[in-house]
């Protein structure tokens, strides 16, 4: 049979202990009997309750100042774990493992789905396949971005009913766009390109040998590296940058989420300041780089390398880089890799190894609804493409406007309207004379500097046929 374990009595921490006692010790000598073991198994314990039980275990002291702080750490525990959680996208799982690899996928967006793409785009998409025959590929279009969207911004992903929110509202496309590429490399992580962009090398030379893949989160390529034009009115915000048409990260990155929610904010403001709604914001060039384009991309992606290193991080880390280099966990190619060819930023040529894609620009016509700045005489300045003496000239030029009275003004804005209006006629009388000359089957017709017609040699041939030789002997 189990016999019941009777503790004692136990005295509090810091007071002495009872001198113990035994049954018989409480009787007199005349009483002490001897009980049977029967009758003793049968005798009632003294009793404790629970209470006076847990009172009379020692107890160690605790600092009160320490008991205060157990709260607090409770509820910074608590916290952390809210935040480690995958439903909110303020930052990374706390306990999440660090991705080692990148995904294995190409993500592109578009007007159609690839079944639908016209014969030049699906030229350059299939470059990305048959370069990465290991890799995933997938297009998000016009139909189906917003059920995307929702689907892991929307309460059953991340919950952010404000990105989703902007997003549906946005009627840019450029601004959907560069919006929507963030997304999907914040969710996904991978590849990301233009459609207009091909595949020159596989996506593993994007990482060269002497990197660790698991020590980079994200590859990008310098596209404008012209610093000196830092101070020029037009010029000097996206002078310096990185290329957003291609670049590869890992999935749930904090500058990813950080670049998306920048964007909302100023896509508010600026619907603040216009008046509008966000569906009727009107955007022009430089506002379209500075807020979704290269511009925000590339000061997002600094902030993120300052945060993570603790230094203050200027472009000329980057500056005629010769090779790649790792900083923050950020991978930054050589301008050649990602904008061979642009004729500025010693960019060289699609002909070297150092090319990894090529940028064809078929799609992108986005700035005929976001003009850049345009001078009434002079034009675009970017139509110098980076050069230094044309960009001077035109700076000259449109300094010297401005020194005219508002009739002189007035006066020079007319005539080169007027010469505008000559050229646009003549370029129309030509589309139309190349028509016809298509349909007869004749070559196309080409101009000198001075935009009279150079006549084919075959023409000419035939001209002297039809025309009879001078009769020498005619008087």
């Amino acid at each position: 049979m189990r016999v019941p374990l009777h503790l004692p009595e136990l005295p509090m921490f810091g007071q002495q202990a009872p001198r113990a006692r035994s049954w018989s010790s409480s009787r007199t000598p005349a009483e002490k009997t001897e009980i049977p073991v029967d009758a003793k198994m049968k005798a009632a314990p003294p009793k404790y309750s629970a209470r006076e039980y847990l009172q009379s275990i020692p107890q160690i002291g605790m600092p009160k100042q320490l008991q205060r702080t157990i709260p607090a750490l409770l509820a910074l525990c608590l916290l952390v774990f809210f935040l480690s959680s995958s439903h909110t996208g303020f930052a990374p799982g706390f306990f999440e493992s660090r991705p080692k690899h990148f995904p294995r996928k190409i993500w592109q967006t578009w007007k159609v789905d690839p079944l639908k793409f016209e014969e030049r785009d699906h030229n350059v998409a299939q470059s990305w396949i048959a370069k990465n025959p290991d890799y995933r590929y997938e297009v998000l279009t016009d139909q189906n971005d917003m059920a995307y969207v929702e689907t892991h911004f929307g309460p059953d992903g991340l919950n952010r009913e404000d990105i989703v929110y902007v997003y549906r509202e946005l009627t840019a496309r450029i601004i959907k766009a560069d919006l929507l590429r963030y997304m999907i490399m914040y969710i996904e992580g991978g590849v990301y390109t233009d459609i207009d962009v091909e595949a020159l090398r596989p996506i593993r030379n994007f990482i060269p040998p002497r990197w660790d893949e698991k020590d980079v989160d994200m590859v990008v390529g310098v596209e404008i590296d012209q610093p000196e034009f830092s101070m020029h009115p037009v010029l000097g915000s996206k002078c310096k940058s990185f290329c957003q048409w291609t670049f590869m990260c890992k999935p749930r990155l904090p500058v990813m989420m950080k670049l998306i929610e920048n964007i909302i904010v100023w896509l508010r403001s600026v619907a603040a300041q216009q008046g509008v709604p966000i569906s009727e914001v009107k955007l022009d060039f430089d506002q379209v780089i500075s807020g979704t384009g290269p511009s925000a991309f590339t000061n997002a992606i600094l902030d993120d390398i300052e945060q993570r290193t603790g230094e203050k991080v200027s472009w000329e880390k980057f500056h005629d880089l010769t090779e790649s280099t790792l900083v923050g966990g950020v991978l930054v190619l050589t301008v050649e890799a990602f904008a061979a060819g642009q004729g500025h930023s010693d960019s060289g040529t699609h002909d070297t190894k150092q090319a990894l894609v090529k940028h064809h620009y078929h799609a992108s016509g986005w700035p005929t609804t976001h003009p850049r700045f345009n001078h009434p005489i002079f034009g675009e300045v970017e139509q110098c493409n980076w050069n230094h003496d044309c960009v001077r000239k035109w700076d000259e030029d449109t300094a010297a406007f401005e020194a005219l009275s508002p009739e002189e003004k007035i006066k020079k804005v007319a005539l080169k309207e007027a010469e505008d209006k000559r050229k646009a006629e003549e370029e129309e009388r030509r589309k139309v004379e190349a028509e016809e000359r298509k349909k007869k089957g004749l070559p196309e017709l080409k101009y000198d500097e001075n935009g009279k017609v150079i006549i084919p040699d075959e023409e000419k041939k035939d001209k002297d046929k039809k025309e009879p030789a001078p009769d020498l002997h005619r008087r």
